[in-house]
């Protein structure tokens, strides 16, 4: 039996021990799903109305296919890149996501942490959990962005893009489809508020998902960490904090505001949301970095284009005068090289490493980094590409 059988070590480590079973992005959401209440899981993993939006940012990526070159030395293989003049291991920034702590107490903190490690960005969400001091002290040395929503209570906002500027934050990224919070029907079933509120049906999940709610209940308070100090004065709860968020959100942004940001902020801007070839060229226009072609990951307009549709066009209008992040949909290595060849710098992914984070904590989002980047580099290799200068617009096509 020795010679033709070994048994696994056995991992001691049980957050290691349960992604062994993983296979791909896909295995870490059911992970994730058997660990989480379902109110939680629903708000990482859910969308707009009918979800159709979402589903469609995965799915159209399959519809286009390689156009692979054999016998070319792929012996060696490079993923780095550039990304608003400075390098990148690897044409990966990690989204902004909002209340990341719902799925893991040190939340956002440990995607900072796993970014700094990775030598790649991490977008700070207006409404993360943890400050933006908090994170730039987890993700020092690290490439730190801000995201940011345009609200009505300016001052708020000219706030913590001071804090983001003195903490030494590399970018502004403005999110720009969010005039009005999308309706995410999930949510609405299961009553899902920020912060949780506990009634008979979260116990009941809580008794479900004993791990999460030991967690939970012994973990400080959650809250919108970069907001809740600008109300301490009043002594605003957590639960006015919330409805103060959701009365902030500003439906009579224009383009006219990035200028106001422009004086605000000496560092590159970002505008994510973008969702035409009209707006990426007026992005251009108002003198941006990059822009993040971007639906929201199908949690605003549903019917919304697909970022992965929309990268060639864009490209072909604009490509010469902006840096381009597709964002949306992203599973595989494959997906990144694929948008690469249409026309992005890079490419964002947000509910990717939130499963691994609800499958795994930090080390999930550190597993979720290594197969994409692992999955980057044996598409590479297949498909006969050696470095990111060789990814054109002939490495791959549509699909019939």
């Amino acid at each position: 039996m020795r010679s033709v059988v070994r048994f696994r070590s056995f991992e001691r480590d049980s957050d290691l021990r349960r992604m062994q079973r993983a296979a791909n992005v896909d295995d870490l959401r059911l992970i994730a799903r058997r660990r989480l209440p379902r109110g939680v899981f629903d708000y990482i993993d859910g969308a707009a109305e009918d979800e159709i939006t979402m589903d469609r940012n995965q799915a159209d990526y399959r519809s286009w296919e390689f156009a692979p070159a054999v016998l070319r030395d792929v012996g060696r293989i490079d993923t780095s890149a550039e990304l608003l003049g400075k390098p990148l291991p690897f044409p990966l920034v990690l989204a902004p996501t909002g209340f990341t702590r719902i799925v893991e107490p040190p939340g956002e903190l440990s995607v900072a942490r796993a970014a700094a490690r990775r030598g790649i960005p991490y977008a700070l969400s207006t409404l993360g959990t943890r400050s933006i001091e908090e994170v730039a002290e987890a993700g020092a040395g690290g490439r730190n962005w801000f995201q940011v929503y345009v609200w009505k209570d300016r001052g708020m906002v000219r706030n913590m893009i001071e804090r983001a500027a003195a903490a030494g934050y590399e970018a502004l990224c403005i999110t720009v489809d969010l005039a009005v919070p999308g309706r995410r029907e999930r949510d609405v079933r299961n009553g899902m508020t920020l912060p949780p509120k506990l009634g008979l049906d979260m116990l009941i999940e809580g008794m479900l998902k004993p791990s999460w709610t030991w967690r939970f209940i012994t973990a400080d308070p959650i809250t919108f960490a970069n907001v809740v100090g600008l109300h301490e004065q009043d002594g605003s709860s957590a639960v006015e904090l919330a409805s103060l968020v959701n009365d902030q959100f500003d439906p009579s942004l224009s383009w006219s505001d990035i200028e106001w940001f422009r004086s605000l902020w000496d560092g590159p801007i970002i505008i994510k949301g973008i969702q035409s070839v009209a707006d990426a060229r007026r992005a251009v226009e108002h003198g941006v970095e990059a822009i993040a072609v971007s639906n929201h990951g199908g949690r605003q307009l549903e019917g919304a284009p697909t970022p992965i549709g929309l990268i060639e066009p864009i490209a072909q209008e604009v490509g010469g005068s902006v840096e381009i992040i597709c964002d949306g949909g992203i599973r595989r290595g494959s997906d990144i090289l694929k948008a690469l060849a249409l026309g992005a710098r890079a490419v964002m992914a947000g509910r990717a490493y939130l499963y691994g984070l609800g499958a795994g904590g930090e080390k999930g989002v550190d597993w979720v980094l290594d197969f994409l980047d692992e999955g980057m580099r044996r598409t590479m290799a297949l498909a006969g590409v050696r470095s990111l200068a060789e990814v054109n617009r002939q490495l791959v096509r549509r699909r019939r």
